[in-house]
């Protein structure tokens, strides 16, 4: 029961953590961070013993799927040269750099244990960025951002493991370890589209027998990031990527017919998942900073003296990171102007001045990735207790803390001055779909024919024909090119929905009228409801 009551509470406060991120002008993973080491505090004592193997299986396979199902194709393939250059060639950078700079700062952590540490600091988090720059980061490098966070999550912890398993072993070779990592990365990308791409078959081939049951196809598209990882590490390949790989298909296959509650419902669950487990994992750090702290202190003699070293360690290594990622966007950026100048394309996606290259720079927060990453470190090592292991922790927590705090402070700094201006592409390429589906659907409309039994249901048929195609026609007259057209079309729109939204909540207060009345039943209160509940969400947000 003790297990039931600490998972109930840390979702209690994983929600109460939500709405005081509202109040307090804080990134919200700070809060909860905060949060969890209050609720350790020795006062109220709440301890989690944590199994890294079984944190890691839970945390990351549904983060990492969510991810790719999220991260907009196009886009990425668009900005394939700086994502790829990111997420691969500074995490590499990353490690050797980074790795060979630990080593020397601490020189009782061995190298390979250094890279380990290195790759594990090395995946960045792009929701907390966006949460931070409250969406005001141009469009471009926000996309570039995601991107990154999505496969230097793999490149990362598969470094990482690979570090890991030279510690233990104490062998390495970088042609062998090179060949392996390319079979592990290939092999697991295959395993997460394969297994995808079954799923997505099998779901198609229930629905072809009317088995469209929106919560069963819910339920498949929640195993499929564990069954991929579990699949994939059997097989030896990478299960990080499997995962990966499996969300981004998947995306592809969640535009099968007669799903539109099964997506409905699958947005609904899969954000509300995200939710927990991001604020989950920042909980569980601070829950576990008390311990962290103790046993990083517990072969010394004082107490504050090492904490103050350890910190001052933790600010170099952060400030390491720093240099390394700025280092490496401005070479790699100037690097591919001055190759598409060369090859006669004066056009480049971002002109890269001081301003951008330092937002990429501080956009680089470490999150919820490294923590899970660095708390699956094993505590035996070569059947020996892992010395290390709380001290990997300790510099991850913090270099965590520090790249959210930096971003707080320097992003808002950064950002000054830049306009939030809509994108014009994304608002037209919009525009153009409504306007397109909108005449595809008057085409359909008139096509069709209608054969009544009388005069009486031709006429009702040519009604309800012209009622459908007028509204039809009003979508037109929204996404008119003209600017006036759009204006006036715009305001009347508003209007319609203002009376359509005032009309849906009376009917609302009626429903619940009939039911304290008894007039109608529960089953019937929460069918109508539903009904009505659907249509105010499809009419979104009222000003």
């Amino acid at each position: 029961m003790q297990t039931a009551y600490t998972v109930l509470i840390l979702l209690m406060l994983v929600g109460v953590s939500r709405l005081i991120g509202r109040v307090i002008p804080l990134p919200l993973p700070l809060v909860q961070i905060t949060a969890g080491a209050l609720l350790a505090w020795p006062t109220l004592g709440l301890h989690v013993a944590l199994d890294p193997e079984l944190f890691l299986f839970l945390f990351l396979p549904p983060l990492l799927f969510s991810d790719g199902w999220r991260m907009p194709k196009r886009e990425f393939w668009h900005l394939r040269g700086p994502i790829l250059t990111l997420a691969v060639g500074l995490v590499l950078f990353t490690v050797v750099g980074a790795g060979y700079f630990i080593h020397w700062l601490l020189p009782d952590v061995p190298l390979p244990v250094a890279f380990a540490l290195a790759a594990v600091l090395s995946p960045t988090d792009a929701v907390a960025v966006s949460a931070i720059s409250r969406n005001r980061l141009p469009t471009p490098l926000m996309h570039i951002l995601q991107g990154e966070a999505l496969m230097n999550d793999a490149s990362g912890l598969v470094t990482f493991k690979f570090a890991l398993v030279a510690a233990v072993t104490g062998v390495f070779s970088l042609a062998n370890a090179s060949v392996t990592f390319l079979l592990v990365a290939v092999g697991g990308l295959a395993v997460g589209v394969a297994l995808s791409w079954l799923v997505g078959r099998l779901r198609a081939w229930m629905i072809a027998r009317g088995w469209d049951d929106p919560a069963t196809h819910v339920v498949f598209m929640l195993l499929l990031p564990f069954a991929a990882y579990v699949l994939a590490e059997r097989m030896e390949v990478s299960g990080i990527l499997s995962a990966v790989a499996a969300g981004m298909m998947q995306s592809w296959l969640d535009l099968l017919p007669r799903q539109t509650n099964t997506r409905l419902l699958n947005r609904s669950v899969w954000s509300l998942l995200e939710f927990a487990f991001n604020g989950l994992i920042f909980l569980l750090l601070g829950l576990q900073l008390p311990d962290i702290i103790k046993a990083v202190a517990s072969h010394e003699t004082s107490l504050w003296p090492t904490l103050l070293y350890r910190g001052l360690d933790v600010v170099a290594i952060f400030l390491m990171l720093l240099a390394l990622r700025f280092i490496w966007v401005q070479s790699i950026w100037r690097l591919s102007v001055l190759l598409r100048r060369l090859r006669g394309k004066g056009d480049v996606t971002q002109v890269p001045t001081a301003r951008s290259c330092w937002l990429l720079t501080v956009g680089g927060v470490r999150g919820a990735v490294t923590l899970a990453g660095v708390m699956s470190v094993p505590m035996l090592m070569g059947g020996e207790v892992f010395a290390q292991r709380d001290l990997l922790i300790f510099i991850a927590a913090g270099v965590i803390l520090l790249s959210l705090i930096a971003a707080c402070i320097a992003l808002p700094i950064l950002l000054r001055g830049i306009e939030t201006s809509p994108d014009d592409k994304r608002r037209n390429e919009v525009r153009d779909a409504w306007r397109k589906t909108a005449e595809a659907a008057i085409h359909a409309l008139e096509a069709e024919e209608v054969n009544p039994q009388d005069a009486a249901q031709s006429a009702l048929a040519a009604e309800l024909k012209a009622r459908i195609m007028s509204e039809y026609r009003h979508q037109l007259e929204v996404f008119n090119d003209s600017a006036e057209a759009q204006a006036l079309a715009f305001q009347m729109d508003l209007l319609e929905r203002r009376l359509r939204l005032k009309a849906l909540r009376a009917q609302r207060l009626e429903l619940y009228s009939l039911s304290r009345h008894h007039q109608i039943g529960d089953d019937v209160l929460r069918e109508v409801l539903g009904e009505l509940d659907l249509s105010e969400a499809k009419l979104g947000q009222v000003k």
